[in-house]
């Protein structure tokens, strides 16, 4: 991270109760309010810096001390310090961290080289346009603290450079990057890869807050440089930065602690993402659209986002794992028991594009492929699921009564589950027992394959 160091003389303010001063000879002739903090400064080291100061004091005589207060200074007092400290020669340091709370606060008390030659807001704006905005993380960092003043930042144009200084970045070809970028994958060693990754920009890009993270999304994909599949990942890995359920719904199965700030915090996230996944199939896995919709219910998204999500997820159902599917039910404190309904949505909506996309499916070994993919996926499903001791009846029969008679090229999976559920829901049934449960359904499985 780059700095800029102005000033030579050491740092003689020191706060006296809510009183801030520096070390001098010369008595206080300029008081200055900010919030609760007071300041006993002198005018001959600030005035001729400072355009602000000049007006405000301007009917005052040179031997009169003034008070003013400047509440409404963007940053604070700590930005009215900074440029205190560089009138008075004091050495700062100036970085992406602290830069766009002091360049506003210069601008507010216009520290412009029409006051004088070699003011602050010169320095600084020479700081930023060849320090910060070359840098890489210098421009993220500098971009995430704008939220802090927005509309400052807007209307200087530090938002719009900070951003397009990034996708400039980000659209170079992974050969040219050449600064230093956060990569922490797991299993992935830099010594053993000599190559940048393609998607070496997105763990830092997730720092930043929604809004901003979606203007450089947005805006990247507008230039059509950059795969879908490449913007998939940067909204997984912005949905793992930020919302907690996504990797702790399964441990916790509950996100019921979170505030109601964090819950709207989080829905906004959640929303957001789901309305930036490019149309493109494939462009995130179905396993991270089953993830968003594990949590969806949890944070009260819209039914335009929870449709959109079921709708997206069906296109892919058929490429999911059993694993993709094991999220505990919201209705439902216990975490082992299975979120069966959710998984029902799904399938009824890729039920319905299949019937609309495939006519005559039993002639098209493609489309028949893909409604047995689905078809194999539910009865494994539902073997896993009949394990569980809090699985009623009605949802395990729901479910398996969903997949249509063609999706099955045989009962032999669907028999286990029943099989297995039978043996969890009534442990204490001898194999006679359990026949007698099984073998009706073993009917109703064999009327199906008739009907085919």
């Amino acid at each position: 991270m780059k700095f800029m160091k102005l000033g030579t003389k050491a740092d003689t303010f020191y706060t006296e109760q809510a009183t801030r001063t520096l070390i001098s000879e010369i008595a206080a002739d300029l008081v200055i309010q900010i919030n609760d903090i007071t300041y006993l400064l002198h005018k001959f080291p600030l005035l001729p810096k400072c355009g602000l100061l000049q007006r405000l004091c301007y009917d005052s005589s040179d031997s009169e001390s003034v008070s003013l207060e400047l509440h409404d200074i963007p940053g604070g007092e700590d930005a009215f310090e900074l440029c205190a400290k560089f009138c008075y020669g004091i050495a700062i340091n100036i970085s992406a961290h602290n830069f766009v709370s002091a360049l506003c606060a210069a601008k507010f008390l216009r520290m412009n080289d029409s006051i004088e030659k070699g003011n602050f807001v010169g320095k600084l704006e020479s700081f930023f346009n060849s320090c910060i905005l070359e840098g890489w993380k210098d421009s993220i960092a500098t971009l995430q603290t704008t939220a802090t003043l927005p509309e400052w930042s807007e209307n200087l144009g530090i938002v719009r450079k900070c951003i397009d200084s990034i996708i400039e970045k980000i659209l170079t070809p992974p050969p040219q990057v050449k600064w230093s970028y956060t990569y922490t994958r797991p299993g992935y060693t830099r010594k053993q890869h000599h190559s940048v990754p393609k998607d070496w920009w997105t763990e830092d890009v997730s720092d930043l807050d929604i809004d901003l993270f979606r203007c450089i999304v947005m805006a990247i994909r507008s230039t059509y440089v950059l795969p879908p599949q490449l913007i998939g990942e940067a909204l997984h890995v912005y949905a793992c930065r930020w919302l907690p359920g996504i990797t702790k719904l399964k441990s916790s199965g509950s996100s019921a602690s979170q505030t109601g700030e964090s819950k709207e915090k989080n829905r906004k996230i959640l929303e957001t993402i789901v309305s930036m996944i490019p149309a493109d199939r494939g462009s995130v896995s179905v396993g991270f659209l089953f993830r968003l919709l594990s949590i969806l219910i949890h944070l009260g998204v819209s039914s335009v986002t929870k449709t959109e999500l079921i709708r997206r997820a069906s296109l892919q159902f058929e490429e999911a794992t059993v694993s993709d599917l094991l999220y505990p039910s919201t209705s439902s404190s216990d975490q082992n028991y299975y979120d069966t309904e959710l998984v029902q949505a799904v399938l009824e909506s890729f039920l319905k594009l299949w019937k609309r996309m495939s006519p005559g499916a039993v002639d098209n070994s493609y489309f028949l492929r893909s409604i047995r993919n689905v078809g194999k996926l539910i009865d494994s499903y539902l073997q896993v699921v009949a394990r569980d001791d809090n699985m009623q009846v009605s949802k395990f029969v729901s479910l398996a009564e969903t997949v249509p008679s063609i999706a099955r090229d045989d009962h032999n999976d669907l028999y286990q589950a029943i099989n297995i559920y039978l043996k969890v829901k009534y442990p204490y049934l001898t194999c006679i027992h359990l026949l007698i449960f099984a073998v009706p359904c073993f009917i109703v499985s064999q009327l199906h394959v008739k009907n085919k």
